[in-house]
């Protein structure tokens, strides 16, 4: 089958899906942490990692630099981002405008079945929060953004949700770069008091307890630089 017969399409999407599931590797590992701020995304280690050419790996940076978790430097490569004390308080800044009038929107949207899927990930968050080893740290770092996520889901606004993914990755970011407390900078009882006001539908309340949440969130960041994990190693592979 010649490329007018479709061949060539079929095998750009396989490229492009390749691309996609390079992306979401590298975007797990800096979410969680795995790859902190600043480090090394070399595009032939990534390909040899994955076993793709520069060509996908160049498409799924592109993906993160769109999203702001990576950084593309002419003649020096792409880099994991870096934010500045300044980036990082707008981040935080953007989230107090975002995040309340989410909490309010959830508060009128929440379902019986949407507080079960909270209570059950308030208990999730709390083992992995008693688990020992960093592979339980990382996931309760990634438990607790997926809290903040869930409340972007139930206030069913897709373009509020779309900012808060970014929002969240990018703080992940922030909180690897110059968290003081190493932990997941989310308290469950904050969440346990967010989730009290939205079980009861008092949304200024909600909008309330998520401002001082996030207000804890960012009282424990002190501009101190986190060291990397290999590639590899940050990658699992």
């Amino acid at each position: 089958m010649n490329s007018a017969d479709g061949a060539l399409p079929v095998q750009e999407d396989v490229q492009d899906d390749r691309a996609q599931v390079i992306r979401d590797a590298l975007h797990d590992a800096i979410v969680e942490r795995r790859l902190s701020p600043g480090a090394k995304l070399v595009e032939t280690e990534v390909g040899e990692l994955f076993d793709v050419s520069r060509t996908v790996v160049r498409a799924s940076l592109q993906m993160l630099a769109f999203e702001g978790l990576v950084k593309i430097e002419r003649n020096r490569g792409a880099f994991v981002a870096h934010p500045s004390p300044d980036e990082a308080r707008q981040i935080f800044e953007s989230r107090r405008v975002i995040e309340p009038d989410i909490a309010e929107r959830a508060a009128e949207r929440m379902t019986e079945a949407d507080i079960r899927m909270f209570q059950a990930h308030l208990k999730e968050e709390q083992r992995l929060l008693v688990e020992r080893g960093p592979n339980a740290r990382r996931a309760a770092i990634k438990a607790s953004g997926e809290y903040h996520l869930m409340l972007a889901s139930v206030a069913a606004n897709q373009i509020l949700e779309r900012f808060m993914r970014e929002l969240i990755a990018r703080s992940s970011l922030v909180i690897a770069l110059y968290g003081q407390s190493g932990a997941s900078s989310c308290a469950r009882s904050e969440h346990a008091d967010i989730l009290d006001a939205l079980v009861a539908r008092d949304g200024k309340k909600a909008a309330e307890a998520i401002r001082h949440h996030i207000d804890h969130i960012e009282e424990d960041l002190d501009y101190k630089v986190t060291s990397n994990a290999p590639l590899r190693q940050a990658l699992r592979l």
